[in-house]
C-alpha cells in the first residue's frame, strides 16, 4: 500500500484518513468496530477524531468517538500499526472555542484516557482562538510533547494569516510547529483552501488531510433532487448544493467514474489526492461496505483530462 510523509511529523500514512466522526453516533460500536478492523486489514492507517465527537448528538457531551477509538484499541492491546489523530479547543460547554494552555493541558488527560494510549501521535487545534496568544498554546504543545503525551502537532480550520503567524510564532520561540493542516476542502468547496493557505502549506512542508471530503456525502451521488434529503442525518445540508454547480460537479463525476469503472466517491477522492500539498483526504463510513468503495480509490489513477475536467466542473 502506496504511503505518503504526513507533513514534517515521522508518520508515513495511507493517503486516505477514516474519519471517527461517525462513531458513536450514525455508526454504533459493533459497526465502528468491523469498520476500523476493515480498514486496517486494508492498509489504512490514519484515523482521525476529535474530543468534541458527537457533542452535537441530543445526549451526547463529546468524547463518543474518541471512546469508541479508544476500546477497539484496548481490545487489540496496541495501536503500534495505526496513527492515532484527534483534536482540543472546540466548545464543549464553555460556549466559545479554547487554546489556553490550562486548557489543553486539562483535556489531553480525557483525551489519553479515553483512546487507551500513551501519547497521541497526532494533537490538533481544532478550531483558531484569536483570545489566545500562539505563544501559550504552542508552548502547551512543547510541554506535552517533553512528557511524552503528544507526539506531532497540527491545526484545522486556520486562514493563511493565522497559519503564517503561527509558524512565525513557532520559530522565533523555539516552540513546535505545526505539521499538518485540517482544511475544508472538496470538489464542491475550494475557495477556503486553494490560493494563499495552499501556497502556504506547499512551501512550509505542511501536510494537509481534508475534511468534508466528500462533502457530507454529497459527492457520492447520493443527492440528486430534494427527494433525496431524507436519506440520512446530513440529508437536510445537502439542498444548497442542489443548484447548476452541483449538478455540474455529479455529471463530471459520473462521466468520469463510467469511463473509470468507479464510483463518484472515489473519483471524488481520487482528485484530492492529486492535489498539492494534500496528503490523505479524510473519508467516514457507517458500514463495511461503504469503506470497502471509499478504499478503491487508493488504486484509482485518475488521468489528466480526468482532472482538469473536475476542476472545470467545479469552478
Amino acid at each position: 500500500m502506496q504511503r505518503r510523509k504526513l507533513g514534517t511529523t515521522p508518520f508515513e500514512v495511507t493517503p486516505l484518513a477514516l474519519g471517527g466522526n461517525v462513531f458513536g453516533w450514525t455508526a454504533d460500536e459493533a459497526t465502528s468496530f468491523a469498520v476500523l478492523d476493515a480498514f486496517v486489514a486494508g492498509g489504512g492507517n490514519l484515523i482521525d477524531t476529535a474530543d468534541s465527537y458527537s457533542r452535537w448528538v441530543s445526549g451526547h457531551v463529546g468524547g463518543e468517538s474518541e471512546t469508541i477509538i479508544g476500546r477497539w484499541i484496548a481490545r487489540r492491546g496496541h495501536h503500534r500499526d495505526v496513527v492515532i489523530a484527534t483534536k482540543v479547543g472546540s466548545d464543549m460547554g464553555e460556549g466559545h472555542k479554547i487554546l489556553r494552555k490550562e486548557y489543553i493541558v486539562r483535556h489531553v488527560e480525557d483525551s489519553l484516557r479515553r483512546l487507551h494510549v500513551e501519547a497521541i501521535d497526532l494533537y490538533q487545534s481544532h478550531w483558531d482562538d484569536e483570545s489566545t496568544p500562539f505563544e501559550e498554546t504552542l508552548g502547551a504543545y512543547a510541554e506535552l510533547i517533553r512528557q511524552g503525551k503528544v507526539k506531532a502537532i497540527g491545526a484545522s480550520n486556520l486562514t493563511a494569516p493565522r497559519l503564517g503567524a503561527a509558524l512565525a510564532a513557532s520559530d522565533a520561540a523555539g516552540l513546535p510547529r505545526y505539521a499538518t493542516l485540517q482544511p475544508h476542502y472538496n470538489l464542491v468547496e475550494r475557495a477556503i483552501f486553494e490560493g494563499p493557505l495552499q501556497d502556504l502549506c506547499v512551501r512550509e512542508g505542511i501536510g494537509v488531510i481534508p475534511y468534508f471530503a466528500l462533502a457530507a456525502g454529497f459527492l457520492t451521488g447520493k443527492y440528486r433532487s430534494e427527494a433525496d434529503l431524507g436519506k440520512s442525518a446530513r440529508g437536510g445540508g445537502m439542498k444548497k448544493l442542489l443548484n447548476a454547480r452541483g449538478q455540474a460537479i455529479l455529471a463530471a463525476l459520473d462521466t468520469w467514474s463510467a469511463r473509470l469503472h468507479a464510483t463518484p466517491a472515489q473519483v471524488a477522492l481520487a482528485w484530492l489526492m492529486t492535489r498539492p500539498a494534500v496528503v490523505a483526504p479524510i473519508a467516514s463510513a457507517t458500514s463495511v461496505a461503504q469503506l470497502t468503495d471509499l478504499m478503491h480509490a487508493l488504486t484509482l489513477e485518475l488521468p489528466p483530462e480526468a482532472v482538469q475536467a473536475l476542476v472545470t466542473a467545479s469552478a
